[in-house]
């Protein structure tokens, strides 16, 4: 039997302040980032039941990464996406897999940001 296709919530454009960099002024002065998030489930029984209770509370979902985030001081964004997407998958039962993408606007000179993006399944060999 063919698994059900995935239904997909977004968070899309959350803005959070926090030490993240490798040089040693990135290390002292909180900066921007801006994370999209994907949380792919099966939504089918939130649709018929109308049940905050069925689906993902993306409200818990956002105060969860947004006191992670403001919290860290990862060196690299792409731990700072692990530790993101860890987040969301220990938010919800329902969450199958997720996409993070971080960007770190102002990180390149004449660049307008950079940004790096991992996808993470619920049973992803660890």
């Amino acid at each position: 039997m063919a698994e059900p296709l995935l239904d997909t919530i977004r968070i899309r454009g959350l803005l959070i302040r926090c030490i993240v960099g490798v040089y040693e002024e990135e290390r002292t002065k909180r900066q921007d980032v801006i994370l999209d998030i994907a949380l792919h489930a099966d939504l089918r029984r939130a649709c018929e039941s109308d049940r905050i209770e069925d689906t993902v509370d993306y409200k818990s979902v956002k105060k969860a990464v947004f006191h992670l985030v403001e919290n860290s001081s990862f060196f690299l964004i792409e731990r700072l996406a692990e530790a993101v997407a860890q987040c969301c998958l220990e938010q919800s039962p329902i969450v199958q897999c997720v996409e993070v993408q971080v960007e770190k606007p102002g990180a390149l000179r004449f660049a307008q940001t950079v940004s790096v993006e991992i996808v993470r399944e619920r049973n992803e060999p660890g």
